[in-house]
This record gives structure tokens, C-alpha cells and sequence, in this order.
């Protein structure tokens, strides 16, 4: 029992994306230090996501330092079933990144670190462009920063999620009733020409024709 156990793999919480390993170097008294920064996505899939970029003088311990801080910095997206609740466009520093919510079955639409970001929160269907610089950090950090504001704009402003069904039965209802009341107004129109057209024929049977007077020699 206990080795069935010990042969059980290991379910993690979060999953851990890298998406940047850069080799840095700092000077010191003693000469250049070199070392390594690592930017990490996590999430669980499920709305949470977080980013952290850690520094150390192996890559191994400097994703232990990103995944430490991206972790500390999560953030819960309100996720409309399988996309987001909707459309919004983020500048953060150099990166810009548009993003519009899809139907289910559409899958992720968006470049690599951008889609690391959206998939690590849980979103499976979703529409994004890169409209800024196309460096991979910049885009992750305005991806998060979008994903961060779509939150606070549901928090404070009290935005009624709607899922894309239902706007589309609202136009859909919206339709109906434009083309009810141009249906109306021409019913109207018509009974309004045919009560003219009774009365002027009422009209001309009441009036009666002129006599002709005898000519007086």
C-alpha cells in the first residue's frame, strides 16, 4: 500500500510556464557577476493566474524565485464559461495587447506569451493581438495587467456578466421589435390612405352636379 503510494505522481495546484530565461551580469568590486532572470506564468486553470520574474546565479533557483513571486501576486479573472466577460485594450509600458471574447469552440487565438498567460487563467476561447512592442515580457505584463483590469472593472463597477448566447437573443429581440413597429407604422399609414380615399368617394356622392340654367333670348 505504502509503494502505491509512493508511485502515485504528484498532482500540483498551479501549472508553471517559463516564458523568458535571460542571462544577466552585475558589476561588483570584484568584477562581473554573472547570472540568470526568469519570467514565469502561473495559474490553476481555473480564473487564478499570477507572473513573477526572478534573478539568481542559476536558472534553477531563479525560477524558484519567479514562481515564488508570481504566486504572491495572483489575481482571480471572472471568467464567462469558457472566455472572458468582454472586450478590452491595455497598454502597460511597451506592450499592448487587445483582447475579445469568443464563442465556445473557437480555442485560444493569440501569440505565444500571451497565450501562456490567458490558457495559465483557464481561458479557452478568446481572441488577441499583439498591438505594441513584440518583446515577450512586455506582452505577458500587459496580457496580466489586462486580465488584472477586466477584474477590477467587474469588482468596482458592478459590470452584469453576460455570456455571448444572450447578447445575441437581446439584438435578436431588439430586431423583432424594430421591425414590429415599421410593420405597424405601415399598417397605419395604409388604414390612414384608405379612410382618405372612403371619405373623398363620400364626398363626391354627396355633391351634387351643377344645372344648367336655360339660355335667355
Amino acid at each position: 500500500m505504502a509503494r502505491d503510494n509512493f508511485n502515485k505522481p504528484e498532482v500540483k495546484e498551479f501549472e508553471e510556464k517559463v516564458i523568458q530565461i535571460s542571462r544577466v551580469s552585475k558589476k561588483t568590486k570584484g568584477g562581473n557577476k554573472a547570472g540568470f532572470s526568469v519570467l514565469m506564468v502561473v495559474g490553476d486553470k481555473k480564473g487564478r493566474v499570477g507572473v513573477g520574474l526572478g534573478k539568481a546565479g542559476d536558472v534553477l533557483s531563479a525560477i524558484k524565485k519567479s514562481v515564488k513571486k508570481a504566486k504572491k501576486k495572483m489575481i482571480s479573472v471572472p471568467l464567462d464559461g469558457t472566455t472572458i466577460p468582454f472586450a478590452i485594450t491595455v497598454k502597460k509600458g511597451a506592450g499592448k495587447v487587445m483582447m475579445k471574447p469568443s464563442t465556445k469552440g473557437t480555442g485560444v487565438i493569440a501569440g505565444g506569451p500571451v497565450r501562456a498567460v490567458v490558457e495559465a487563467a483557464g481561458v479557452r476561447d478568446i481572441t488577441c493581438k499583439i498591438m505594441g512592442s513584440d518583446n515577450q515580457s512586455s506582452s505577458v505584463y500587459a496580457t496580466f495587467e489586462a486580465l488584472k483590469q477586466i477584474s477590477r472593472l467587474v469588482e468596482i463597477k458592478d459590470i452584469k456578466l453576460r455570456s455571448i448566447s444572450d447578447i445575441e437573443e437581446e439584438e435578436r429581440k431588439k430586431m423583432d421589435e424594430l421591425q414590429k413597429k415599421a410593420s405597424d407604422s405601415a399598417a397605419r399609414t395604409e388604414a390612414v390612405h384608405k379612410s382618405e380615399v372612403a371619405a373623398v368617394k363620400e364626398l363626391k356622392k354627396t355633391v351634387k352636379k351643377p344645372v344648367n340654367k336655360p339660355s335667355s333670348k
